[in-house]
């Protein structure tokens, strides 16, 4: 009878493979793009299986859960191992538990909430490094920047000390053919390209997008951070 912890790692090795061959239709390096295994909901238990399988980059969606895994794995000899991403909406009252414990905050979607990690950052003496959250799909159940007001965001956040932007995050709708997603990553392709000219001197070279349902579209598209948590587990 086949393990938990074989399924995990047949799994994972199915995710990665259908990114190598996304990335490889396109010419690009499979290496270029990172599989964050989002672990909302998952038990301390089934996130160790993940880093046992060799997955070391795991997002989660709320602040006090990933507080909670990260307590739960520091006893652990590979409790260091993981970068842990934030990908959920992050409400300013919460920044404390995130700012300078994850590698990389995808989902800043105001000038206030960045202003609130930069000074927390300033405080703990570190850069704290962030995406921006588009919302391109204009959807308004989902959180994020205009496309239209995207150019003026990052014209006051880029100046923000103890922050450091390293590009674009967007969620495409939920739709039942992953092609219907395209549109949505090319659009933010585009805008992370035109940020690059207006502002370049800084460090713009990330895009997160693409889930379970459309990741493979999304690394066609150019993202080089996929977030992915129910092909992990199912």
């Amino acid at each position: 009878m086949e393990t938990f912890g074989e399924r995990i790692r047949e799994n994972l090795q199915r995710v990665l493979t259908r990114i190598r061959e996304a990335a490889e239709r396109t010419g690009r390096d499979p290496d270029s793009v990172t599989l964050v295994a989002v672990t909302k909901g998952r038990t301390p238990e089934e996130v160790l299986a993940l880093l046992e399988a060799g997955c070391l980059d795991l997002g989660e969606n709320r602040a006090q859960e990933l507080r909670e895994k990260m307590e739960a794995l520091s006893d652990r000899p590979w409790g260091s191992w993981p970068r842990w991403h934030f990908i959920g909406h992050l409400q300013r009252n919460k920044v404390n538990l995130v700012v300078g414990k994850v590698s990389l905050i995808h989902s800043v979607d105001s000038l206030r909430l960045a202003e609130t990690i930069s000074r927390r950052a300033q405080n703990l003496g570190i850069t704290q490094e962030v995406l921006v959250q588009v919302n391109v799909s204009g959807e308004p159940t989902k959180s994020g920047i205009s496309p239209g007001e995207l150019e003026d965001f990052l014209k006051k956040a880029i100046c923000l000390p103890g922050l450091s932007i390293r590009g674009l995050m967007t969620m495409a709708p939920v739709v039942s053919d992953p092609e219907e997603a395209r549109p949505y990553f090319r659009e933010l392709a585009r805008l992370l390209k035109r940020a690059r000219e207006v502002f370049p001197g800084s460090r713009l070279d990330l895009m997160s997008m693409g889930m379970t349902q459309d990741f493979e579209v999304a690394v066609e598209e150019g993202a080089n951070l996929v977030r992915v948590g129910t092909a992990l587990f199912s």
